[in-house]
């Protein structure tokens, strides 16, 4: 069953935006995130498969879920050069298709800002990843202090950014969706990118949460 989820100008726009985002300093978040993963993770919202040539060769297998086609079939593509065996497949980040418990690690980058419910698309991660195992996010989120960029991000979100951005929202607490949906926050870096010019969506978190062992 296909995942009808599709966002064709956003998309189009995004294969290009992303590849100069990289370049300014993305790919080095990557790197970051996918740092010492091993085993079988299950990547939510691969997009493009920007992450894909960063995985390290302890990872025995990749789960790419990425429902919009055009950026699947990108991902795709992008597959074929991994480091690492990856299978990109449709599905929606609060049905992903894989057992309970099936995973070492979960990855989240740049999605659970435009998943339509944040607590659905967690508690779907926190099901397929196995007690013990981590969920690796690099996501932007809602300012941490109140004050004009706060103001300024719930102007977007009401308006015009998530019909421009394919149902992103520059102001979604996501650090607070992570732990209420189980996970143990372990490790957490908060910055903005770009830092130069001032935007909604700069604000961001990259991290490493566990599953407790139940």
């Amino acid at each position: 069953m296909r995942s009808k989820v599709s966002h064709p100008v956003f998309s189009r726009v995004y294969l290009r935006l992303s590849e100069v985002m990289e370049r300014k300093g993305g790919a080095e978040h990557r790197q970051r995130l996918l740092g010492n993963l091993a085993g079988r993770v299950v990547e939510v919202g691969a997009g493009n498969g920007l992450n894909f040539p960063y995985y390290p060769l302890d990872v025995t297998e990749v789960t790419a879920v990425e429902p919009e086609p055009r950026l699947r079939a990108a991902a795709e593509r992008a597959a074929e050069d991994a480091p690492v065996p990856v299978e990109v497949v449709d599905g929606l980040a609060d049905a992903i298709p894989a057992a309970s418990g099936a995973f070492d690690a979960g990855v989240v980058s740049l999605v659970l800002c435009s998943v339509e419910d944040q607590a659905e698309a967690l508690a779907e991660l926190y099901r397929v990843i196995r007690p013990g195992g981590h969920l690796r996010f690099y996501e932007h989120v809602v300012a941490e202090h109140t004050g004009v960029l706060r103001t300024v991000q719930k102007i977007a979100d009401a308006t015009i950014w998530p019909r421009m951005a394919g149902g992103c929202h520059t102001g979604r607490d996501t650090l607070t969706a992570i732990t209420a949906a189980g996970f143990v926050v372990e490790d957490l870096d908060r910055f903005r990118f770009p830092e130069r010019p001032p935007q909604p969506a700069a604000p961001h978190v990259l991290g490493r949460a566990v599953r407790p062992v139940d």
